[in-house]
């Protein structure tokens, strides 16, 4: 990968091995949502889809999720526009996509993926996998604030 390639390459313009190093590895983004039709509203539940591993914070068949959750949003550079306001406010594909600079503790910046962890960032530790609850009750697991 070029050398700082986020702060000087377009979105549209990385390798795939880049695109693919601008995720920190949160999990924020296979949290089940709740988005209200009328207002457009997003709102992020602690309910996790059923592939994301709550320790890791990786999805643990990611080559081949679509397989097993269809609707599984697979992030392109072209895709970007029109799904960025679902995904979390410190997620390094929307700051990017905003012109916004990635965070100090994003691996890429500090060269350490437990970075994400330890400043208390990632989903590791409480979630709630998706079979656990139903979907009729996601809204009592809403995270207030939003992510």
């Amino acid at each position: 990968m070029r050398p700082r390639f986020w702060e000087t390459v377009k979105l549209d313009k990385m390798t795939p091995e880049e695109w693919e190093a601008l995720c920190d590895g949160c999990g924020k983004c296979c949290l089940n949502k709740i988005e209200y039709e009328d207002t457009g509203e997003v709102e992020f539940t602690r309910v996790a889809c059923r592939l994301l591993d709550g320790e890791t914070c990786r999805c643990t068949q990611y080559p081949i999720r679509k397989q097993f959750v269809p609707d599984c949003v697979s992030l392109t550079p072209k895709r970007l526009p029109e799904v960025a306001y679902w995904m979390p406010q410190t997620c390094a594909y929307r700051l990017l996509f905003e012109g916004k600079p990635l965070f100090d503790w994003h691996p890429l910046v500090s060269g350490d993926p437990e970075t994400v962890h330890s400043a208390g960032v990632s989903v590791r530790g409480w979630t709630v996998p998706e079979f656990e609850v139903s979907e009729d009750d996601w809204d009592d697991y809403i995270i207030e604030g939003g992510l």
